[in-house]
């Protein structure tokens, strides 16, 4: 019984298909037998061909911008180290002491009573020089303190003043008259005053020639060897003797009253001692 039933199913399966196929194949034949004929077109009238529009160039595209740099992360911040346990009062050890300043270094200072040694730079001579006459000498070694330190370095210049000078009128006078007195000295560039006695300059004399007014000086002698001559011979021979005696008498006068000048040649010594303090800056 069920077999029948199949059977009959797939008959109209089959009759139902080939009905579907004929209806195409009529369906095609019949389009194909249609006079498919295009309208007819006037060829007389022009035709109206334009060119076309030339297209607009499409824009470039424009470049993409460059990526923008990242930041940088920011490091890390260190974590702070634990603080130090402070340290327990009873066990650690007192700061040291700091050092007591040391003295303050004492100036330099020449006290009252040093002696200087100098020697001329120039030369003095009654002859030539005058009181308020300036010389200058230079000091020949250094002058130190106490402690030995310079304060005043040889080759510094010593400027002196002539105070007073005249020369040796006779023999007698074996000194003249040469004074000076101390103004300034010069160390390294800078000037001080300078108090000082002068105990000691190594001067000479230095006689003058004798000339016919140095005997003319002494001219009285010559008459009055002339009278005694005369009156003691009584004759002009006696004049003559006598003449000639006073002429000899008056020319030693002169030699033995004649002038001698005072003089400190150049590098004579000088010694001077100081009578107040001398302290350069």
């Amino acid at each position: 019984m069920k077999t029948t039933m199949l059977i009959a199913l797939a008959a109209l399966a089959v009759g139902a298909c080939g009905r579907g196929e004929s209806k195409q194949a009529v369906a095609s034949a019949d389009s194909l037998s249609r006079d498919l004929q295009l309208a007819p077109v006037d060829t007389s009238k022009p035709i109206n061909d334009q060119p076309s529009a030339t297209p607009a160039p499409e824009p470039e595209a424009a470049p993409a911008p460059a990526p923008k740099p990242t930041a940088a992360a920011p490091k890390p911040k260190p974590k702070p180290r634990p603080a130090a346990p402070a340290p327990d009062a009873s066990t650690a050890p007192a700061p040291a002491a700091a050092p007591a300043p040391g003295p303050a270094p004492t100036p330099l200072v020449a006290p009252a009573g040093t002696a200087v040694t100098a020697t001329m730079n120039d030369s003095i001579s009654s002859r030539k020089n005058k009181v308020g006459d300036v010389v200058t000498a230079r000091v020949a070694a250094d002058v130190k303190d106490a402690q030995g330190r310079v304060v005043v370095p040889a080759g510094s210049t010593i400027t002196l003043k002539v105070t007073a000078i005249h020369e040796s009128e006779n023999k007698s006078d074996n000194a003249g008259t040469l004074t000076l007195a101390t103004q300034d000295v010069s160390i390294n560039g800078r000037t001080y005053a300078l108090d000082a006695s002068i105990d000691n300059v190594a001067r000479e004399l230095v006689g003058r020639k004798t000339n016919a007014g140095d005997i003319a000086k002494v001219g009285a002698g010559t008459g009055i060897g002339a009278i005694v001559g005369r009156v003691i011979g009584g004759s002009t021979k006696g004049a003559i003797i006598g003449g000639v005696l006073g002429g000899a008498v008056g020319a030693q006068r002169a030699v033995e009253t004649k002038d001698r000048d005072v003089v400190v040649p150049a590098g004579s010594s000088v010694a001077l001692t100081l009578r107040q303090p001398l302290q350069p800056q």
